[in-house]
């Protein structure tokens, strides 16, 4: 990369730094920092929410299963479609249209309405965490671009420097300059795949003969993968839409049922196919040109996810790479400014809300913006113990999923509320998920653990809820 492309770089970060600096004098209040106001637009909202889902570390995972895979690595973003649908028919105008819910900033207050305290402060520790791994993920998928780009960094170098934007950049601006800034994001991300990435890469490898040549006919089929895959990635990704704290703030900041409805159905599509096969496309791509001899590897520590932005470097004429890799970026900012925001939400309002709110707003959202900085620190210590980007959003969400999913269905949609079974649900699913991918045992049918745990969080909710409904009963 030259000079050329590190000005242009260089100009795009700064000028996401100045968006963050603007909004951090246009917050008022709480509402403002943590949801937006609660008056933003569908298409806003919904470019938001498949940037923040999606975003970079998507991105670049899905580099590495068209690496890996081809074009059958795209059903693990068509969970992603089925998911937010689900979510704008049955959990939106469940949680919009609930004048309880009018003032909250976070998926925990939620939890501290349907069952008790002592279930909020569970879920938003189990939130916390589990958005602290997706931010780690990020600024790992963003250190991995960069250092796919820039040859003389390490992975361990740009993380620190992706890592310092994108926390500066948050802790300054709050959810109205995240979202805002995510519109833009998106459009630049997806032009960059349609105008510069897909057909500069086509057009190197040889084209649609040379490409059919070179990788095995399943690499072409939507039918490369095991029932096992799906059912993994279905299970991790699909119950996401009912308990992501990112996505819950968004439907706070929607102006109306409708609009937020509107939204998931916007983000679902982008999703699915459009997102999905572009991003697999590029993958395999770049497994076209290494089998080319075209990129330049270390064949004994290939890591597939490295293929991709390789192959930017490899391809990608001066200017073009600069803005290509601006795109990505955008990518990587989007979901990782999200994820510190909702693990940051989760600390000043559901941990120390109670101390917080004797304070003035403005005293709060200096505070909140502390958190912030305090939490995307840590994530960065997070990041720079992993390898591998898709593993730790999978190992992320797993964690959310099996402890919240099941309590929050039981709340929203059931007359079968109880805070002792909730919080057994949340704790015991929660640690199966968590204990069987530490021991890293074989599972039947090579089913991921967070099955074993959403079913544990299962059976522990009913049997809590019905040993104490029978005991009441005597």
């Amino acid at each position: 990369m030259n000079y050329i492309d590190l000005g242009i770089f260089v100009g795009y970060m700064l000028v996401m730094l100045g968006v963050g600096y603007y909004f951090m004098h246009q917050n008022k209040n709480q509402d403002d920092y943590y949801v937006g106001g609660r008056n933003i637009g569908s298409w806003h909202i919904g470019l938001s929410v498949v940037a923040t889902d999606v975003g970079g570390g998507f991105s670049v995972g899905l580099g590495g299963l068209g690496f890996v895979m081809g074009l059958s690595g795209s059903w693990m973003l068509f969970t992603g479609l089925f998911g937010a649908w689900l979510a704008a028919v049955f959990l939106i105008p469940r949680v919009k249209q609930d004048q309880a819910f009018g003032g909250f900033y976070t998926f925990p207050q939620i939890f501290n309405f349907l069952f008790d305290k002592k279930a909020g402060l569970v879920a938003a520790a189990i939130c916390l965490i589990g958005y602290l791994g997706f931010t780690s993920s990020q600024l790992l998928a963003g250190a991995k671009l960069a250092a796919g780009t820039f040859e003389v960094l390490s992975i361990t170098q740009a993380l620190w420097i992706m890592g310092a934007i994108a926390v500066v950049y948050t802790v300054l601006g709050g959810l109205k300059a995240v979202i805002y800034t995510d519109t833009v994001q998106w459009i630049i991300l997806m032009l960059g795949f349609i105008f510069i990435g897909l057909p500069v890469a086509y057009y190197h490898v040889g084209g649609w003969e040379v490409i059919r040549q070179t990788l095995p006919p399943e690499f072409f089929t939507l039918t490369n993968l095991t029932w096992q895959d799906f059912a993994n990635w279905g299970i991790t990704i699909l119950p996401i839409w009912f308990i992501g704290m990112t996505l819950y703030q968004r439907i706070f900041a929607s102006r109306d049922t409708a609009s937020a409805k509107k939204a998931w159905f916007i983000a679902g599509l982008f999703e699915w196919p459009i997102m999905a096969f572009m991003g697999v496309s590029l993958g395999l791509l770049s497994r076209v040109a290494f089998e080319q001899g075209l990129l330049i590897f270390d064949v004994e520590n290939l890591d597939p996810e490295m293929g991709l932005p390789v192959l930017l470097r490899t391809i990608l004429p001066s200017g073009i790479l600069g803005l290509m890799m601006s795109a990505y970026f955008s990518a990587v900012l989007s979901t990782a400014d999200s994820c510190l925001m909702a693990a940051s939400g989760n600390l000043s309002t559901d941990i120390f809300g109670g101390w917080l709110n004797r304070k003035s707003e403005k005293i709060q959202i200096r505070y909140s913006q502390l958190f912030t900085l305090i939490l995307g620190a840590i994530a960065l210590i997070v990041a720079l113990q992993m390898t591998n980007v898709l593993d730790l959003m999978l190992y992320s969400y797993a964690f959310m999923v099996s402890g919240l999913l099941i309590p929050v269905l039981f709340g929203l949609f059931s007359s079968k509320k109880d805070p002792y079974a909730a919080l057994t649900a949340m704790l015991s699913g929660g640690a199966v998920t968590a204990g069987l991918g530490i021991l890293d045992v074989g599972l039947p049918f090579g089913l991921d653990p967070n099955f074993f745990g959403v079913f544990t969080s299962l059976a522990m909710y009913l049997l809590v809820y019905y040993g104490r409904k029978s005991i009441h009963s005597k």
